[in-house]
């Protein structure tokens, strides 16, 4: 068929590639570790669920404002402002079903045909698609594993132009689990100051830090909450990927305009989805820290077992769920071995080059699953390298 030119490039994400082909050899009998797909191994927290519940039962069921209903909203910007030390109004706050339309609603805004955005490579594979639809032209700056996958702020500077329209950011970081310091985002945020360039920052895995680390967000820097989308969401933190339900915060004119995407696309996010969005933000937060602290458990269990593997290294990741080991010195590509572990340790990882050309080298791995199907995990792919090195 003869499709127009912004959707030609649209590719499906490696993940559920690898999910179907996992899911194929499942049928045939094998039992396979999924470390693979991105989402919370816990069920939604009671509370959150009970909330939902409830406000179907009270026939909360009807359409709402689009841009959300207004205890959300409010609820967002409070826990907004006191985790980024930020100020942040209701009305800068518009509500989407899930966290895309955060990302993808706001490029559609502000990128021209012909407009460059740099985007982090490893990243979000979602990145270059809106991008791309927008008209824009996807630049891509590298992450550097020896600054715990960082930008790599000497090719930033050399990729800045005058054709510059927005720089994207992810931190923590989804593929790598880094976390972007403080010092970096500074870098960045006088760059966008002095070339008056929007900064779109995908703080999705902002609970998700370990080691009682803070990821900092860019918006707090002097300067910078006039230019900055802050895109989160419910997902990770709340383990509530099915619910969909996300957020953007941006300045009031450009929340304006996203606004009115969103009501000629999707209308409006589930009014019972919204309900739980506000319990999970104003209910407890203990359920989170334990989450996070079982996921630091089992990073740890995951770093020592991939760094045991002969010619596999692995940085710590700093947040997210997410490892990203460099297996390069066996000079065989990502997607080999993603394929190999799969088919031959029962292993579902991701190769790095799903998430753009700079992760060849590299496997995604996520520990958001138990630690004795880690540790599974582990000693199967354990046996696959001993016995590719023994051929």
């Amino acid at each position: 068929m003869d499709f127009a030119d912004r959707v030609v490039h649209l590719s499906p994400e490696g993940a559920y590639h690898m999910l179907a082909r996992a899911q194929a050899l499942e049928a045939a009998g094998r039992y396979i570790v999924h470390l693979e797909i991105g989402q919370p191994d816990v069920p939604t927290f009671p509370n959150i669920s009970q909330a939902g519940v409830k406000s179907i039962q009270d026939g909360f069921t009807r359409y709402t404002a689009t841009a959300g209903i207004k205890p959300l909203r409010e609820a967002i910007a409070r826990d907004a402002s006191a985790r980024r030390g930020i100020s942040v109004r209701p009305s800068q706050v518009v509500v989407g079903p899930g966290a895309k339309p955060a990302l993808f609603f706001p490029t559609l805004a502000l990128v021209r045909p012909g407009d460059e955005v740099i985007y982090p490579d490893p990243g979000f594979p979602t990145y270059t698609a809106m991008i791309r639809v927008a008209g824009g032209v996807p630049v891509p700056v590298p992450l550097l594993e020896e600054a715990d996958f960082s930008f790599d702020l000497a090719a930033f500077d050399r990729l800045v132009s005058d054709r510059t329209r927005m720089i994207i950011l992810n931190s923590p970081s989804n593929p790598t689990g880094g976390v972007m310091p403080l010092s970096a985002l500074e870098h960045i945020a006088g760059v966008a100051k002095a070339r008056d360039i929007w900064v779109l920052s995908d703080e999705i895995y902002m609970r998700l830090a370990f080691d009682g680390r803070v990821a900092p967000s860019i918006a707090a820097l002097p300067g910078m909450a006039e230019r900055t989308i802050i895109c989160d969401g419910f997902s990770k933190t709340y383990a509530m990927t099915g619910w969909r339900l996300g957020y953007g915060i941006m300045p009031e004119p450009l929340a304006e305009r996203v606004e009115l995407l969103l009501t000629h696309s999707i209308g409006c996010t589930a009014s019972f989805t919204q309900v739980a969005g506000v319990e999970a933000i104003e209910g407890p937060q203990e359920q989170v820290e334990a989450v996070v602290a079982e996921y630091q458990r089992r990073r740890d269990v995951l770093m020592a077992g991939l760094n045991a593997i002969p010619g596999w290294r692995c940085r710590t990741p700093q947040g997210a769920f997410y490892a990203f080991p460099n297996v390069s010195s066996y000079g065989k590509t990502a997607s080999w071995w993603a394929d190999y572990l799969l088919d031959e340790a029962g292993v579902a990882v991701l190769p790095g080059t799903a998430f753009g050309a700079y992760g060849e080298g590299y496997l995604r791995l996520i520990f958001a699953n138990s630690t004795e199907n880690i540790q599974l995990a582990l000693t199967r792919i354990a046996a696959a390298v001993a016995k590719l090195n023994k051929s």
